[in-house]
């Protein structure tokens, strides 16, 4: 590990100013917590109001940074492997974003599976790009979509050599990879671009625990949210960019146009420190992570009809790798849908980062397994025990794989800059969708922007409307409505 891994410069930088007590003559208005909300304030804390700080010539500047912010970007890049990183204050969807405007210009198309993150899409209709879409594989056993094969990536090169960038999820939410070495292969033999979207896998890399990054891989690009899995706050996350095939300078250009004027300093220091605790122990941190999952899986495996995702599922549905920190469990054997599980588990104080219909994922980190998970563990065999109790007849998975076949008949740009209306579901056959539409699971959009409402897909809605399972996209959550291009 290089030396300069050991420090923090973006957090020195703010300490030594904010030791310093120079009266703050602009903003934030609040002025170092003095006009802050006393209640509010006080859970902040005095430290961190002060840390609040502005853009000071001694703090750098994002837009164009020299001093610590430049330092602090480099030390990640370095750590990761990449040629550049960018500090995303708005999250991976800023990430994202940017890393497909850097990528492709306008009216280039984009590889991209159908199963991707809704800020895609987004990134689409920014840069007027056209996207060409391939379903991932179906996991039957979990009814959840894994990953896209290198097989399907090399036919749909074949097919149409105009695409200009491939984009992967990986890891996937359940924390299955791609085999994104040989799909990179096969992207760079056709003179296209890599782009990952990584926002489960920052912590990726730093142990033989866990499978090996994208970068390590052979991405051109990936967009990591440091803070759903490492130290970083909220809202805080990396692009890490290499130059062999990429414009760096298109990237820095991207990122200020997408980047606030105001970043949070409290935001960018998280990732300057989020960066040195994974240099100075990214091994243990693992170590730790998967020795709480470890202890997890102990508990749920002792209930007999319960299912855990597990390493077993490398080798089949395009996985390669399997992050074992995502405990992903299946009551369907007990007649429990992932929703009742969920709820059972929050009347017990337990909250997990996924529901679906069959499943509850846990996200386990090196923060867990500290004091008090003892009793943690106690509650979650309880709830357990309780809905083994309480087990009703097996019942099927909820959900089928089978989509509608996607009709674009108009770009996501030009759906989203044309007049617009609500119609009732039921007749909108013919009409062209102006919103994004998914289910949960399988988490594939049913529609987008621009395509075609059949009465196929009609049908499909209804269906899954019927399993009352979450919509996510349209303006109207219950999807009575649906906006369509006038």
């Amino acid at each position: 590990m290089q030396a300069d891994q050991k420090k923090m410069p973006l957090v020195a930088a703010m300490l030594k100013y904010k030791k310093e007590q120079v009266y703050p003559f602009h903003t934030p208005g609040h002025k170092g917590g003095r006009g802050m909300e006393a209640l509010l304030a006080g859970e902040l804390g005095a430290g961190a109001l002060q840390m609040d700080v502005s853009l000071m010539a001694e703090l750098d500047d994002l837009h164009c940074p020299e001093g610590c912010l430049a330092a602090a970007q480099t030390l990640a890049a370095q750590l990761y492997g990449s040629d550049r990183c960018f500090f995303a204050v708005n999250g991976t969807t800023q990430a994202i974003h940017a890393m497909l405007l850097a990528a492709v210009r306008p009216g280039g198309k984009v590889l991209v599976p159908r199963n991707a993150h809704r800020s895609v899409a987004g990134g689409l209709l920014l840069g007027d790009l056209q996207p060409v879409y391939i379903l991932p594989q179906f996991d039957e056993a979990f009814g959840i979509n894994t990953q896209v094969t290198a097989g399907q990536i090399e036919a749909a090169l074949q097919k149409d050599h105009s695409i200009k960038a491939v984009l992967l999820t990986s890891p996937n939410y359940y924390g299955q990879a791609a085999d994104i070495k040989a799909i990179a292969q096969i992207v760079h033999s056709y003179g296209a671009v890599l782009l990952v979207d990584e926002a489960h896998g920052p912590h990726l890399g730093f142990s033989d625990l866990l499978p090996p990054s994208a970068l390590a891989c052979g991405a051109d690009a990936c967009a990591q949210s440091t803070h759903k899995i490492l130290g970083a706050m909220t809202q805080c996350s990396m692009l890490q960019v290499r130059g062999q095939r990429l414009d760096l300078e298109r990237a820095a250009d991207v990122m200020s146009l997408l980047t606030t004027t105001s970043p949070n300093y409290l935001l960018m220091a998280s990732l300057d420190a989020a960066r040195f605790q994974l240099a100075t122990g990214g091994r243990q941190m693992a170590e730790q992570a998967e020795a709480a999952a470890d202890r997890l899986r102990q508990v749920l495996q002792a209930f007999d009809g319960l299912k855990l995702l597990d390493t077993d599922c490398i080798g089949s549905n395009g996985i390669a790798g399997f992050d074992r920190t995502k405990v992903t469990v299946n009551a369907a054997a007990w007649g429990h849908t992932g929703m009742e599980v969920a709820d059972r588990l929050r009347q017990a104080g337990i909250a997990v980062e996924l529901a679906d219909a069959d499943n509850v994922l846990f996200l386990v980190t090196y923060s867990d397994g500290g004091a008090g998970y003892d009793a943690v563990l106690a509650r979650i065999r309880q709830v357990f025990a309780e809905l083994e109790a309480a087990k009703k007849p097996t019942r099927p998975l909820l959900v089928s794989p089978q989509l509608p076949v996607p009709q674009q008949v108009m770009s996501l740009r030009q759906a989203f800059d044309s007049p617009k209306t609500s119609l009732a579901l039921r007749q909108a056959a013919g009409k062209i969708c102006a919103e994004q539409v998914s289910f949960y699971p399988p988490g594939i959009p049913v529609l987008l922007p621009g395509e075609l409402i059949t009465e196929a897909v009609i049908a499909y809605c209804e269906n899954m409307k019927n399993l009352s399972l979450p919509v996510s996209g349209p303006a109207d959550g219950s999807l009575r409505e649906i906006r369509v291009v006038l």
